[in-house]
């Protein structure tokens, strides 16, 4: 018998949580790991070695960036493949992508090892932190592979209806990862070594669990090595250019927000910028899993043509956006000291005033982000990876540069910070132009898929085109 496809047939609303708890519950579990390093990095081995962490970050950002690039936009085609039913369609792009990844990640490792002294420098790195880094670095690149991996199988495993599958798998990396911190960097004293190892085995689990999707009978997506047209893994990696900039851009940003508060803050800076990091991914994973769950939906019905349950379904992602943004806001204010203190060891006075100083700048980044967010995605699955990436740019380095930028110079007196909620609120008003422009209404099809339009045409010509009709106005 096969199986219900909840994302064309199933009522909207219930539709919407089944694909958003799973995500929610997956990224937070996934940002929770994180964190609970960055916990036990600043409380057992101190505020240098989690600085030092901080460096290396934008390396695997961008590295991360490229991923996301060739998964969502193979994930959002395979997608819409699977609302138009070419199972065979999909598996080749699911194919082509995790073969892809192999390579970078071969190749990625490689090139880390060999350039490594020329990296650190370049990522901000000074001569004081340089055998940290190098710990961490060197035993987190031996995991890399395990972890790109994890990235396309929990996109391709989501967009074929297995949401709870990949949030199980990044829930049982979590709490391994959490166990380890503590047995690692607590209990053996292993310092940042522990760190690095307890994040690179907890990712060989979830990878695992997610092979597990190769043994389901009904899945539509089969993997195999030989393949052909690899032109169109790079035309479907175009489409996912929004979220290659996403992580590029907040890698770049992260390079810049270092320097500067090296410049102004010494090491405290970099080390308060990371507590403030921590914080800030908690609520950018909870709207970022709204925009998952709506690349599954939306591509799907945009095959399918079912324009009405994608307008519902945006509906009701702003909504809880929405919710989630006046939750985060609140907690931030009400508990801004408890929060931060965290993260850093009570000797720590300085850098924790800091932290507490930065939070109360950038809190109106949540009254929007989530509603951009939503519409970067919402672009993204119907295949509009310009708009997209305009949004996606403009966000997360364009916008966010020149502010950062023009405050430190210009107004020397004032927290450059202030930047970034500037940037965020311009973008969230480009979004919202480019959301009613590409709105989703039947003038839409003509716009962005006028060739299938035609065809859909002709079969009503033809006397076969009623359920073409049927979903269009549905």
């Amino acid at each position: 018998m096969a199986r219900i496809n909840h994302a064309l047939s199933s009522a909207v609303l219930p539709t919407f949580y089944r694909l958003w708890l799973p995500s929610l519950v997956g990224l937070l579990a996934l940002s929770t790991a994180n964190i609970v390093d960055g916990l036990f990095i600043g409380n057992y081995v101190g505020a240098t070695a989690l600085a030092s962490v901080n460096l290396i970050i934008p390396f695997f950002g961008i590295l991360f960036g490229f991923t996301f690039m060739l998964t969502m936009g193979g994930a959002v085609r395979a997608g819409k493949y699977i609302g138009e039913g070419n199972h065979r369609a999909a598996s080749a792009i699911f194919s082509k992508t995790l073969i892809a990844v192999i390579v970078l990640a071969a190749l990625v490792t490689a090139m880390g090892l060999l350039f490594e002294t020329a990296l650190f420098r370049a990522l901000g790195g000074t001569e004081a932190v340089f055998p940290l880094m190098q710990i961490y670095f060197r035993i987190t690149l031996g995991f890399v592979w395990v972890q790109l991996l994890v990235v396309v199988m929990y996109f391709f495993v989501r967009i074929d209806g297995y949401p709870t599958l990949a949030a199980v798998a990044l829930i049982i990396g979590s709490a391994i990862n959490i166990g380890l911190d503590y047995l690692f960097i607590a209990y053996f004293q292993w310092g940042i070594a522990g760190a690095a190892w307890a994040t690179g085995i907890s990712q060989a689990t979830p990878f695992l669990v997610l092979c597990s999707y190769f043994f389901f009978r009904h899945r539509h997506l089969h993997f195999h090595w030989r393949q052909s047209k690899w032109r169109e893994l790079f035309s479907s990696a175009f489409n996912g250019l929004s979220e290659f900039v996403n992580e590029v851009s907040g890698s770049i940003i992260a390079l810049l927000l270092n320097w500067l508060f090296m410049t102004r803050f010494g090491v405290e800076g970099v080390a308060a910028i990371t507590v403030l990091n921590y914080l800030l991914v908690i609520g950018m994973m909870m709207v970022f899993s709204i925009g998952d769950a709506g690349g599954v939906f939306i591509s799907q019905n945009f095959g399918a043509r079912q324009l009405v349950r994608i307008r519902h379904f945006l509906l009701i992602s702003a909504l809880n956006a929405l919710v989630i943004a006046a939750i985060s806001i609140f907690l931030l204010l009400a508990y801004t000291e408890a929060l931060v203190s965290a993260f850093l060891g009570k000797d720590e006075e300085v850098v924790i005033a800091l932290t507490v100083e930065l939070l109360r700048l950038v809190w109106p980044v949540f009254a929007v982000n989530g509603l951009t967010i939503i519409v970067t995605s919402y672009l993204t699955a119907l295949h509009l990876p310009i708009p997209s990436s305009i949004i996606a740019i403009s966000r997360g380095l364009v916008l966010p540069v020149l502010f950062l930028f023009g405050v430190f110079f210009l107004l020397p007196e004032q927290p450059f910070l202030i930047g970034i909620p500037i940037a965020e609120l311009i973008t969230f008003v480009m979004a919202m132009g480019l959301f009613f422009y590409y709105a989703p209404r039947p003038q839409l099809l003509d716009r962005i898929d006028p060739q299938r339009v035609a065809a859909d045409d002709n079969l009503v010509s033809d006397g076969q085109g009623g359920q073409q009709t049927t979903r269009l106005l549905d």
